[in-house]
């Protein structure tokens, strides 16, 4: 079973050969990656353990849960999209479809409606093709832990805004930017909340609950 290592705000240093699987609170304006030729932050600023990297990334301009590992195999199966209906993926456990699930509270710009989130909802036409359904509801404000993001998000005493949270099965480009966009809305803040992977066993949890925690354990068992 992999590790959990918390890698937030100090350096992290571990040594084992087993896999590993850590949970990372990434900053606004940081790469997902190690190194940059412009000296943009990157990963190496908070992350110390050599040989990992991500599983899936996190945009620049976005925030919160990103794991990493050392182990390709597991890599894989955290990125893997699920299988097509009927379809059982490598390692899924039975009567599941595999992949993962991730949940992002959005502040979009406007106030979004339930046509919007039924938009949402039942999936979006892209460019790159249609989206599988996702799950979204509105929220009366952002949830309590979540901390000020710097720099701030731009205040418009003219334009209102708003938070959903959504949840998608999926992982394309800037994908939650491009469906808020879809229906009218574009994000303005973009944080990814928790991460809930299923392969063999229980699916295990990952959640972000709030900058200067250590990233949370997942609940159940991944192997």
């Amino acid at each position: 079973m992999p590790k959990m290592q918390d890698a937030f705000f100090g350096p992290a240093h571990a040594s084992t050969s087993t896999p590993m699987l850590l949970a990372l609170n990434k900053p606004y304006g940081v790469l997902c990656q190690f190194t940059d030729r412009s000296g943009r932050r990157t990963l190496a600023e908070f992350v110390r353990i050599p040989g990992v990297y991500p599983a899936g990334r996190l945009d620049y301009d976005s925030e919160g849960l990103l794991l990493l590992t050392d182990d390709g195999a597991l890599a894989q199966r955290l990125t893997a999209p699920p299988a097509a209906p009927g379809r059982a993926r490598a390692g899924a456990r039975p009567g599941t479809r595999g992949g993962t699930q991730k949940t992002y509270l959005v502040q979009v710009e406007g106030e979004p409606g339930e046509a919007q989130l039924t938009q949402l909802r039942k999936g979006l036409l892209l460019n790159d093709g249609p989206t599988l359904p996702a799950r979204a509801r509105r929220l009366d404000a952002p949830p309590p832990w979540l901390w000020p993001r710097d720099p701030p998000v731009r205040f418009r005493k003219t334009v209102p805004d708003a938070w959903i949270e959504l949840t998608i099965r999926e992982g394309r480009n800037r994908q939650v930017r491009r469906m808020t966009a879809a229906v009218g809305h574009p994000t303005l803040r973009l944080v990814r909340a928790s991460d809930q992977v299923t392969m063999a066993g229980p699916p295990h949890t990952f959640v972000r609950r709030g900058k200067g925690d250590a990233a949370a354990r997942g609940s159940g068992r991944s192997r």
